[in-house]
């Protein structure tokens, strides 16, 4: 019997053969119980793997066919319990016999998903940003470099459910610190057809953040759960909780100071625990997309910072947008606050209700597409309807153009930048100095 080829088949088919004393009957005459390949062969006829000729022989001398071996590698990848290692021999063995897997009818990718049940991406970011603004006549500068390690694990359950999280390590570059790795996300997904179900800490962004500036609205986590059923058309509900702490988040436009200078009572806005969130969104995709959201905010604090201590805030958002071609992209978002900041007249620091962009975009920098590239150009006015939109140009309570563009250097390498030129909503006193600027410019290495 050639050792080679029993040797290839006990070390890439047999499932604990390699250190188990094995109680499989010999069925095959010509593989004699003192043979050193005894133990893998007769496992691999009592798993299924191998059935030998209708005489009781195996033949292990004879050539084997490409077909012969993707027959049994297509029965080994049907085997679920096998360890990590013969797994991976199992996976090699489905690649390199793929063409034959597929016309045996065998689904490869399938078979695949379900051999590889925990996958990892990521990313490695690095971020400069450069911002200029003032803050009661005082003007400030600040810029950082900061650095990011992503690790998104995703592990199959069963056909319809899997779980994902998102883990952050961050870095300050110019300080030479980092942090510790930090739970950002984690939830469990149900996938049925047209209908999607998530339970735990997810993304939330609103339903505008398709447009390339982001979202006006909300960019940021909650914990909680989400629904989303239909095709073309489809419904979103959520409900949960989300974090104070990132919301009304601006150095330009710093909340609890105004408040304290609005007041006159050094009041402040605690921002400490969590709002109640619920969302109902219905949205349409296609070459034009159109949706209307609802949003409802509700924390005792919020007392604080809006003209008529309401405590609740309730965020009705429109979108809409218009592909021409495949390189053109108009589209804009509007937002509307039940509850107005508050301020004084002294201080004419009120911030309105609305919040809206308009933004025009051409073609898009795509990961795997080395030398892609797009760009845009955007009016921002994040305004009160704006607790915690995207800012990387853009700051909330100001308004202003923001321009970007992207460009895939080397594939899963990706550059970006962003200018923001703009003023505060507000005009705190006939002295200040109402401009705001900020620079950011990154580079993403995915895997």
């Amino acid at each position: 019997m050639k050792k080679t080829l029993v040797s290839a088949l006990g070390a890439a088919l047999v499932v604990g053969a390699a250190s188990t004393t094995f109680a499989a009957a010999n069925p095959f005459s010509d593989v004699p119980r003192d043979h050193w390949a005894y133990d893998a062969v007769t496992q691999l006829a009592a798993d299924g793997v191998v059935e030998g000729y209708g005489d009781g022989t195996y033949r292990g001398d004879r050539n084997i066919t490409r077909y012969e071996m993707a027959q049994m590698t297509a029965k080994a990848m049907a085997k679920g319990d096998m360890s990590a290692s013969d797994r991976a021999l199992v996976d090699r063995l489905a690649a390199e016999f793929a063409d034959e897997l597929n016309n045996l009818g065998v689904r490869v990718s399938n078979l695949e998903k379900h051999a590889d049940m925990v996958k990892w991406n990521g990313k490695l970011e690095y971020t400069y940003t450069s911002e200029r603004y003032y803050v009661a006549t005082v003007p400030r500068k600040m810029n950082a470099d900061d650095l990011v390690f992503r690790l998104e694990p995703t592990a199959e359950v069963n056909k319809n459910w899997d779980v994902h999280a998102r883990l952050d390590a961050t870095g300050d570059m110019k300080g030479d610190t980092t942090s510790t790795v930090s739970l950002k996300r984690a939830w469990a997904q149900g996938n049925y057809d047209n209908f999607t179900v998530k339970l735990g800490k997810m993304e939330l962004v609103s339903a505008e953040s398709y447009q390339a500036p982001g979202a006006i609205v909300l960019d940021q986590e909650f914990s909680g759960a989400e629904v989303t059923f239909g095709k073309d058309v489809q419904v979103t509900l959520q409900a949960g909780q989300a974090k104070l702490a990132d919301m009304f988040d601006s150095k330009a436009y710093p909340v609890a100071d105004l408040i304290v200078m609005t007041t006159g009572a050094g009041e402040t806005f605690d921002k400490s625990g969590t709002a109640n969130y619920q969302h109902i969104g219905l949205q349409y995709n296609g070459r034009l997309t159109a949706g209307l959201d609802y949003y409802r905010l509700g924390r005792d604090s919020f007392k604080t910072v809006t003209k008529d201590a309401e405590r609740q805030m309730n965020i009705w958002g429109l979108n809409l947008g218009y592909r021409f071609d495949k390189n053109s992209f108009l589209s804009a978002a509007y937002a509307h606050n039940s509850a107005a900041f508050r301020g004084s007249d002294a201080w004419k620091a009120d911030l309105d209700k609305k919040s809206y962009q308009v933004t025009y975009e051409y073609k898009g920098a795509s990961a795997e597409d080395q030398g892609s590239w797009g760009a845009y150009v955007s009016y921002r006015y994040l305004g009160g309807a704006s607790p915690a939109a995207t800012q990387d140009g853009a700051l909330f309570g100001t308004k202003g153009i923001e321009l970007g563009t992207s460009y895939t250097l080397f594939p899963n390498v990706v550059l970006s930048a962003k200018y923001f030129k703009g003023k505060r909503i507000d005009r705190m006193h006939n002295s200040f100095d109402d401009k705001v600027s900020k620079l950011f410019g990154r580079v993403e290495f995915l895997f």
